[in-house]
């Protein structure tokens, strides 16, 4: 049994899957601790995670929410540029804090969200660490665009040319992390990072994205392993919903998520496009607007706050998206085909590869229009190649259990001895963990 250290960007789409392989790997005997701010205690403890609160000058109760309202109104490169410089601040606090957590908790070894800087914490104080990607992994070479990149892959010598100079672009946007991130390596003794790859776990890097998704695009570097979603629906908290108004209807699933999801516009837009197909739309605002908010809408559509994502999914016949890898990876496992209309940060590069894969259409925010979106919908209901595009995906991903995949990987690269038994010796008659609002100190 060993004691897994865990640094995590504070978004759902982040926190959901890391907890999910937090508890497979408790359920291996081992003890894993989720270092993160206030804000996303109560969400990680109700997963049965071990918690340790870090941040508390830097974060307190509440920053998240007003973080994640202003980018909620945020597109294209401006929303970009504030997620890097939220991760900019974020890495600040865990370069300050990070070491004497990670000592408090007698850590063994570290597993590092890839959009997190823990990394570098783990290096500095000499702990074995495994990256782990809840977007298209990073890569360092040019035969696949950067994640945040909507451009198909190609492997002529326009591509691979694009390609690169998209990871040139990509260290430039990221400089003010990097800057941040030397300064302390600096200090610490440690070379400093040239790009956002050096960053990278050179024992493995694991990505939850499964291989199917990927573009063809030749051989991947060595520590690079793709699993399958981290999808655990026991750990979904319970969200009401009114069943009975579903009207038996093919139905449409549109969904922005829950960070870049307050464009009213783009609901509007979403409902029009609709309104004249023979099917029902519901829509989940996220918890980013409130139905009394965006008024009647064309089609009258079923709008809810937040939505029971994975049980609509499998009555789905299309979904409506963003492009979240999470909401992709989510539709994609119950064969459901995809309008994605990328709003930011890695959502474009996700959407880039759902079209390659032709499991769906891809509409800019640019080019959004109500006629475009109608006819990608009408596209994706009359063409039977999506449906059959997504359902190759489905039988992908139902052959490998993800988070089974990830932790057989994690305890083979940090070579870690499973206990005899396997619940945890923490485990609750909740079902969870034992849970901690400190390091050390039983919550």
């Amino acid at each position: 049994m060993a004691t897994l250290g865990a640094f995590c960007f504070p978004g759902t789409g982040h926190i959901n899957p890391m907890t999910v392989l937090a508890r497979r790997l408790q359920r291996r005997g081992h003890r894993v601790v989720l270092f993160g701010i206030a804000d996303v205690e109560a969400a990680v403890t109700a997963a049965g995670v071990e918690f340790c609160r870090i941040g508390e000058s830097d974060y307190p109760a509440g920053t998240l929410r007003r973080l994640d309202d202003r980018l909620a109104q945020l597109r294209g490169l401006r929303s970009f540029h504030f997620t890097v410089d939220r991760v900019r601040n974020t890495a600040l606090m865990i370069l300050r804090e990070g070491p004497a957590a990670l000592r408090d908790c007698h850590v063994d070894a570290v597993l590092v969200d890839e959009a997190d800087m823990g990394a570098n914490v783990a290096e500095y104080l000499r702990l074995p660490y495994v990256s782990v990607a809840f977007f298209p992994p990073l890569m360092q070479h040019n035969r696949v665009p950067p994640f945040c990149f909507g451009w198909p892959a190609g492997q002529d010598g326009f591509s691979r040319f694009r390609n690169q100079m998209g990871m040139k672009l990509l260290t430039f946007l990221a400089a003010p992390v990097l800057g941040v991130v030397n300064r302390q390596r600096d200090a610490w003794g440690l070379k400093p990072l040239a790009r956002l790859t050096d960053t990278l776990s050179p024992l493995a890097q694991v990505a939850q994205m499964p291989a199917a998704l990927e573009f063809d695009c030749g051989p991947t570097p060595p520590a690079l392993h793709y699993t399958g979603p981290f999808i655990d629906a026991q750990q979904r908290r319970e969200v009401d919903f009114p069943w009975e108004r579903l009207d038996g209807r093919p139905l449409i699933y549109a969904s922005l998520g829950t960070l870049l999801n307050g464009a009213e516009g783009i609901f509007r837009t979403i409902a029009a496009g609709c309104a004249t197909i023979d099917a029902q739309l519901v829509i989940s605002l996220g918890g980013g607007l409130s139905a009394d908010a965006l008024g009647p809408l064309p089609g009258n559509p079923l709008v809810v706050r937040y939505a029971p994502q994975l049980k609509l999914l499998r009555r789905a016949a299309a979904v409506i998206t963003h492009a979240g890898l999470n909401t992709t990876l989510e539709s994609l496992k119950e064969g459901v085909p995809l309008i994605c209309i990328p709003i930011g940060n890695d959502q474009p590069g996700v959407a880039a590869r759902v079209v390659a894969k032709g499991a769906g259409t891809a509409i800019s925010l640019r080019k959004l229009s109500v006629p475009r979106l109608r006819s990608c919908v009408q596209a994706v209901f009359n063409d039977s190649r999506y449906r059959e595009a997504a359902r190759s995906l489905q039988e992908a991903i139902h052959r490998i259990d993800g988070p089974e995949r990830a932790a057989d990987l994690i305890e083979d690269k940090l070579e870690l001895t499973r206990a005899a038994t396997t619940p945890c010796e923490f485990e609750t008659q909740h079902g969870g963990t034992s849970l901690y609002s400190r390091c050390g100190d039983p919550a």
